[in-house]
C-alpha cells in the first residue's frame, strides 16, 4: 500500500481566497496604471516589498537591480521556488479600461515613451502576492520553504541579473522552480507541456553605413534606405529557404530608422531584428543567415565600412522537466477540472527567461499559462480549435495596447494555479512525524 501521508492538499492552502480577492483586484488595478519599464520598476518593487513584510516574509529588495525575494519557511520540507515579472512594455494602452495606464518613462535611448502592462506581468505579481499571503495565514497546513521571486526585466532577459546578483548563495536553494503567464485563451484554462514550451529568442541591432547627399543626386551616394529594404526583404527567405519545413523559426524586423527629411539621402540606417528558433541548430543556422546577408548586402551596395551588428538580448528554450511536469499537469486539472486543463501539442513562439533560474540551480522547473481573457469574445470556438488554429481574429493578445485580462476571475485562477502546483511539492504537516 502505498504510503500518502505526506501529501498536501491543495486546498488547504487556499482558505481565505474569496475574502482576499477584493484587495488582489485593488492590488492589481493599481499595478495597472503605474507601469515601470525594465529595471525601472522601483515603485512595483516597493509596493512588493511592502506587501510581502506584512504577511510575514523575510524580504530581500534590491536582487538583480529591482528585484525583490521573499522567504517564508515552516519547518522541514521541500523548497518550491515561485516567480513573477514585473516589468511593462513602451506601449501606448487603449483598453478604455477606468484604471488604463496614461503613464510615461524615459527608454535606454533617453526618449519619453508610454508605459502599459501590456503582456500581463501586473497580474503575475498581484497572482503571486495573493498566494505569498495565503501561504502565510495558512502556514500551519504546510511544510518546507518557498521562495517568491518578483523578477525585473522579464521583457529584456532580467533573470541572469538576479542570477549574477548572488541569488543562488543568498537564498535557500529550490528544489523545484514554478511559473506561468497569463494568456489570451479564455479565463479559467491552463496548459503546458513537457519539454520545450517556448523557444529561444536572440535580437539584434544592425547598423548601416552609407555616404549622404541630397536627394536629387543618388549617384553621389550611397543610399542606406535602399540597403536597409534590400536586406529586409531578403531576410524573408532565410526561414523559408533555409529552414526545414519541419523545423521552427521566425525572422522578424521590429524597427527600421533612418533619415530626417524626404530631399536627403542619410549616412546610415538601423534595424532592429528578432530571431525565433526551438533548436541550437535552427538558431545558428538563422543566425549565420541573417548576418551573412546583411554584410553581403552592405558589400553589395558598395557601403563605405561594413556594418555593425550588435547582440541586444537572448532567451533560451524553456524547457519544462518531464517528471515536474506531469505534476503541474495533475495541478492543472485539479484545480480547473480536465475538460480545461489541457497539453500544449508543440510548443509556443513567445520566449521566456524564467527557465535561467531551474539552469542555475540545476532543478526542474516547470511553466505553464493560464488564460485571462473573456469567454464571450470566443463564442464559437472550442478549447481544440484554439489549440489547433489559434486566436480568432481580432482577440488582443499580449503586446497588444488592447490586451486587458478580466481580473477578478483572472487572479482567482492564477492564485489557485499556484498553490495547487506549489502543494505537489511541499509536505503535510505531519509528514515528518
Amino acid at each position: 500500500m502505498t504510503d500518502t501521508s505526506h501529501l498536501l492538499d491543495a486546498r488547504s492552502l487556499t482558505g481565505g481566497l474569496s475574502a482576499l480577492l477584493p484587495e488582489l483586484r485593488n492590488l492589481y488595478e493599481d499595478l495597472h496604471a503605474h507601469p515601470e519599464l525594465s529595471f525601472q520598476e522601483k515603485r512595483t518593487a516597493g509596493v512588493v516589498a511592502a506587501k510581502l513584510r506584512d504577511q510575514g516574509w523575510d524580504v530581500t529588495e534590491g536582487v538583480g537591480g529591482t528585484g525583490v525575494v521573499g522567504v517564508l519557511r515552516s519547518g522541514e520540507g521541500p523548497t518550491v521556488l515561485l516567480r513573477a515579472d514585473m516589468d511593462g512594455l513602451p506601449v501606448k494602452e487603449q483598453t478604455g479600461l477606468p484604471y488604463a495606464s496614461t503613464a510615461t518613462a524615459l527608454n535606454d535611448e533617453g526618449e519619453t515613451v508610454p508605459v502599459m502592462h501590456a503582456c500581463g506581468h501586473d497580474v503575475h505579481v498581484a497572482c503571486l502576492l495573493g498566494a505569498t499571503a495565503l501561504l502565510a495565514a495558512n502556514r500551519e497546513s504546510w511544510r518546507g520553504t518557498v521562495v517568491a521571486v518578483f523578477q525585473p526585466a522579464e521583457e529584456v532577459g532580467g533573470a541572469p541579473a538576479m542570477i549574477e546578483d548572488g541569488f543562488l548563495e543568498r537564498f535557500p536553494r529550490a528544489d523545484v522552480c514554478l511559473g506561468q503567464h497569463v494568456a489570451p485563451v479564455p479565463v479559467g484554462f491552463a496548459g503546458t507541456r513537457h519539454g520545450t514550451v517556448m523557444v529561444a529568442s536572440d535580437s539584434l541591432h544592425v547598423r548601416l553605413f552609407g555616404i549622404g547627399g541630397h536627394g536629387s543626386a543618388p549617384e553621389t551616394t550611397v543610399d542606406p534606405i535602399v540597403m536597409a529594404a534590400a536586406i529586409v526583404m531578403r531576410l524573408q527567405t532565410v526561414v523559408s529557404r533555409e529552414v526545414g519545413a519541419t523545423q521552427m523559426g521566425v525572422v522578424t524586423v521590429g524597427a527600421l530608422q533612418a533619415g530626417t527629411k524626404e530631399n536627403i539621402i542619410p549616412d546610415t540606417a538601423d534595424l532592429k531584428i528578432n530571431i525565433r528558433s526551438a533548436s541550437p541548430a535552427v538558431r545558428e543556422k538563422i543566425l549565420t543567415a541573417v548576418k551573412r546577408i546583411i554584410h553581403a548586402e552592405s558589400a553589395a551596395s558598395a557601403a563605405p565600412r561594413e556594418p555593425e551588428i550588435t547582440a541586444l538580448h537572448s532567451f533560451p528554450v524553456t524547457a519544462n522537466d518531464p517528471g515536474a511536469t506531469d505534476k503541474v499537469l495533475t495541478a492543472l486539472t485539479q484545480v480547473l477540472g480536465p475538460e480545461r486543463a489541457f497539453t500544449l501539442p508543440q510548443p509556443l513562439t513567445g520566449s521566456e527567461d524564467f527557465g535561467t533560474f531551474g539552469t542555475a540551480l540545476g532543478v526542474p522547473s516547470v511553466f505553464w499559462h493560464f488564460g485571462g481573457l473573456d469567454p464571450a469574445l470566443f463564442e464559437g470556438f472550442s478549447l481544440e480549435d484554439l489549440i489547433d488554429s489559434g486566436m480568432p481574429a481580432g482577440i488582443p493578445g499580449n503586446h497588444s495596447p488592447r490586451f486587458a485580462p478580466v481580473a477578478g476571475p483572472t487572479l482567482d485562477t492564477g492564485v489557485r494555479l499556484l498553490l495547487g502546483a506549489a502543494a505537489e511539492w511541499l509536505e503535510a504537516p505531519d509528514a515528518r512525524s
